[in-house]
Parts: C-alpha cells; structure tokens; sequence
C-alpha cells in the first residue's frame, strides 16, 4: 500500500493556490510529457469489501482536503486510503496516453493507480479548471468557448471513466464523482459541470457526492456565500464554529473565493493545517456516500 497521502508539488506563485475559475489568469508550470492516447473497454463493478478501499484523486480542493477525507474515512468506515492530487488538474491530466503534457507524472495517472491499489471506490473531485496554459487541454477555455470546453470536458470524464474501469479489470471499482460548490464568478459553469458529472455517473453505474451542497445556503444550492450557519458538531467544536456569537461559522477567506482552507494558500501546495468546516463539511459528505454502498466493519 503507498503512502496514507502523495502530495504533488506543482505550481508556483498564485492568488487562489493553483484552482481557480476558468476565466482567471493563468499561472505557469513546465508540462509532463506523455504517450500517444488509448482507449480501454469498459468492465462489469465487482462486489466491494465491508472495509472499502478508497483513491482520492483531484485538483487542489482534493489537496486541501486530502488529509480530513482521510481522517473522516478511516475514523468512520475502517478504509484503506490512498490520496494522490495535484492542484491546477482537469480530468486529462489523469489519463493514460494523452497526446499533450499532463500536470500529474505517470506514476499517479488514475489508472496506474488503480492497477497498484485495487481499490473498490475512486473518488474524484476536479472545480473544473480550463485555462489556457493547461497543456492537456490543448488551450481550450471556458472563458473563450464555452461549448468546446464542455465537449472536451465532456469527452474526458468518458475516457477517464473507461481507463479506471479497465484497469479494474474484475474489480473495477466506483467512480464517486464530487460536485462542487457554488462559483462565485461563472455560476452556470459549476452549475454545467455537476450536471456532467451526473450524467456521467448514470451511464456507468457510478454514483456522485453532493459535497458542494453541504457549503451552499439551505434552499439555494448555487448560491455562493463565505458563512453559512454553524451546526451542532460545529458549535460543540469551537474551532469549526468561527464567529460563535453570531452563531455562523466562515468558509472561506477574504482573499480566496474558492478554497476552503481558512490558511492562506502558499506557492507549494498543501494539505490545510487548520480546522475549516468547509473541508470537513465535504468531507463528511463525501463519506457518508461511501458509507451507504460500504458499510464499515463495526455497522456489520
């Protein structure tokens, strides 16, 4: 089994640490190169252990969170876990055989992975960046072409989801897709891509974690604000329940409309070093998903 959690120390020198929206500007990293493209058959989900296994893949709000998913998995569901993200990622950064450079080297391409770990849950979680220097998205943007940026997306959870499924082989694992929180600038993207997700799910028999609704207002799931209510486990936690006297908790920083870290991000990505109850709030949801196909040794 590898390391509890692969940290990829990739981009330097950003406003919002290496995720941000797709019309915000670049920032400036040398690619990995690859192999020429391949695509795999799809095979059937084999039946999973009461103590999943589970591989945590994304871009930097996977590195943030990485280490409290884990914490939450072990703690809740006696998992097996294994975390390898790298910030700045789309989904074409993990795939085997892309025709252009990739932010995440060979060893820690998803399907890689899964042929080393087995593992019986993949848990994705990728904002949706699409910036021009992205070198696997051939300089496609969201905030230049729309449609082409979600045909590409589209066509890359596809692929994706074929290269995990075939290095699964007879036990292919399922694909947790993570939907993401409300967007503060271009709110129909996020709004766009969660819908991807869903579909993609649907046509594999995957499954998705509304994660992004646990940091949206009740009754306004994209609607983005920096404090929500604090909950019970919150309020019991003094450190999760930012402003007591008021009785909301923060989500996210004043200079960061994105991450969830309450730490400023830095030019080497991290896991987040301080309580933030938008990373456990994800989290925990993201569990409880895994709980209900999976459960834990001790729920029997």
């Amino acid at each position: 089994m590898r390391k509890p959690w692969i940290v990829g120390v990739l981009l330097t020198g950003v406003l919002l640490g290496a995720c941000t929206d797709p019309a915000s500007g670049p920032e400036v990293m040398p690619p990995t190169p690859s192999v020429p493209a391949t695509t795999h058959r799809q095979v059937p989900v084999a039946p999973v252990k009461s103590a999943p296994g589970v591989l945590y893949l994304g871009d930097s709000l996977a590195m943030e969170s990485q280490n409290v998913l884990g914490r939450e998995l072990r703690n809740t569901l006696d998992a097996t876990y294994t975390s390898a993200p790298y910030s700045g990622t789309t989904p074409c950064d993990y795939l085997e055989g892309a025709k252009t450079g990739s932010l995440v080297p060979d060893a820690d391409k998803a399907a890689a992975l899964v042929r080393s770990l087995h593992p019986d849950y993949v848990v994705l979680q990728f904002w949706g960046n699409a910036w021009a220097y992205t070198p696997c998205m051939d300089g496609i943007t969201y905030a230049a072409d729309r449609e082409t940026y979600f045909a590409r997306y589209r066509a890359d959870v596809r692929k994706l989801t074929a290269q995990i499924a075939a290095a699964g082989g007879a036990q292919r694992p399922t694909i947790v897709w993570v939907l993401q929180g409300p967007d503060l600038i271009t709110p129909e993207r996020v709004r766009a891509v969660n819908a991807l997700y869903k579909a993609q799910a649907r046509s594999t028999g995957d499954t998705v974690a509304d994660a992004g609704k646990a940091v949206s207002p009740a009754g306004a799931r994209y609607t983005w604000t920096q404090y929500l209510p604090c909950t019970d486990y919150e309020r019991a936690h003094p450190d999760y329940c930012t402003q007591p006297g008021n009785g909301r908790t923060a989500l996210h920083l004043d200079t960061d409309y994105l991450h969830f870290c309450l730490a400023p991000t830095t030019s080497t990505p991290r896991p987040c070093p301080v309580p933030s109850p938008g990373i456990l709030r994800m989290a925990r949801e993201i569990t409880r998903v895994i709980g209900a196909r999976a459960p834990s040794r001790s729920a029997g």
